[in-house]
C-alpha cells in the first residue's frame, strides 16, 4: 500500500513490532523465519515500504496470530478505497441480493485474478504496488460469494464482453470464461448474456449495480471514469430496478448463456 498513512495500516505495523518483540525475536531473526532480510522487515515496520500480503501471511504463521495481520490488512485496504466507494462496499457486504449490469467488462465479483490485474493495469497512472493492492482488494470482495449463506448474485453482460480478446489476451479470456462457467455451478450465482444481435437496449446508457439489504430496501451504484454514485432515493432506485428488468429480459437464459460461453472458448482453443 504505497504511501499509505491510514490508521489501520499504522496499527498493522505497530502490531507487527509488538508481536515480534514479545516473541523475543530481532528483525534479523524474524526475517530469516519469514524469508525476508532484516532490513526489509525494518522498512516494512517503519512504513518505508508498502505492506506486503505474502509477508504478513508468513508473519501470521510464525507469530501464530490466527490470521490477525492479514485481516487487518484487508481493513486497511478498505480504508484505502475512495470515499465515494465505501458506502457501496457496505451495501454490498450486507446485501441479500445483488444485481449487476456490465456492457464492457466482466463484473468484479466474478473476475479471475489475472483478468482483474489486466483491467486495473490499463490505468498507466497506477504504480505496480497500487495495482496489486487493488487486485487483492477486488479478490477479497469476492469472498462474499463463497461465505456461508451468501447473497444471490445475478449479472448481465453484453456478448461483446466475452469476445473482447486480441491475440495478447486470448489465453487470459479463455481462463476467465472457464472460470465463469465453473462459477455458475453455484446455485446462488447467475450470469446472463445479451446476444450481439439484440440491437440497441437501455443498458447501453451505462453499467450499474443494485443491492437489496436484509430489510428489503434497495441501493443502487453507478460508477464513472472519475468516481461513482450511490443512490438510495425512491425514484432513482425504482428507475434502476425498472431498467434492470428491461435489460434482463433482453438476455439469454442461464443455460443458453453457458452454452455461448463454452462456444466462445472452443473457438479460441
Amino acid at each position: 500500500m504505497e504511501g499509505d498513512t491510514a490508521p489501520t495500516a499504522d496499527m498493522i505495523r505497530a502490531q507487527l513490532r509488538r508481536l515480534r518483540t514479545a516473541a523475543g525475536m530481532s528483525q534479523e531473526d524474524f526475517g530469516r523465519l519469514v524469508h525476508y532480510s532484516g532490513s526489509m522487515v525494518s522498512a516494512l515496520e517503519l512504513g518505508q515500504r508498502p505492506l506486503d500480503r505474502l509477508f504478513l501471511a508468513r508473519a501470521d504463521e510464525v507469530l501464530t496470530t490466527d490470521g490477525l495481520l492479514v485481516h487487518l490488512l484487508k481493513l486497511a485496504e478498505r480504508d484505502g478505497q475512495p470515499s465515494w466507494f465505501r458506502p457501496w462496499l457496505d451495501a454490498e457486504r450486507s446485501a441479500r441480493q445483488l444485481r449487476c449490469f456490465q456492457s464492457t467488462l466482466i463484473p468484479g465479483l466474478i473476475q479471475t485474478e489475472n483478468y482483474a490485474r489486466a483491467v486495473i493495469r490499463c490505468d498507466d497512472l497506477l504504480s505496480d504496488d497500487e495495482v496489486e493492492r487493488r487486485v487483492h482488494a477486488r479478490l477479497d470482495r469476492q469472498s462474499l460469494l463463497t461465505q456461508p449463506d451468501p447473497p444471490q448474485f445475478v449479472a448481465v453482460v453484453d456478448e461483446l464482453v466475452l469476445r473482447r480478446a486480441g491475440e495478447e489476451i486470448r489465453g487470459l479470456m479463455v481462463e476467465q470464461l472457464t472460470h465463469l462457467v465453473a462459477s455458475l455451478e453455484r446455485p446462488h450465482v447467475s450470469l446472463h448474456i445479451i446476444p450481439a444481435d439484440a440491437g440497441l437496449h437501455v443498458g447501453l446508457s451505462g453499467p450499474f449495480n443494485l443491492a437489496r439489504g436484509a430489510d428489503g430496501g434497495w441501493v443502487g451504484h453507478m460508477e464513472h471514469q472519475i468516481d461513482g454514485l450511490v443512490v438510495d432515493g425512491e425514484h432513482e432506485v425504482a428507475t434502476l430496478l425498472a431498467r434492470w428488468e428491461m435489460i434482463r429480459n433482453r438476455a439469454l437464459s442461464r443455460r443458453q448463456s453457458i452454452e455461448l460461453m463454452k462456444e466462445v472458448v472452443t473457438s479460441w482453443t
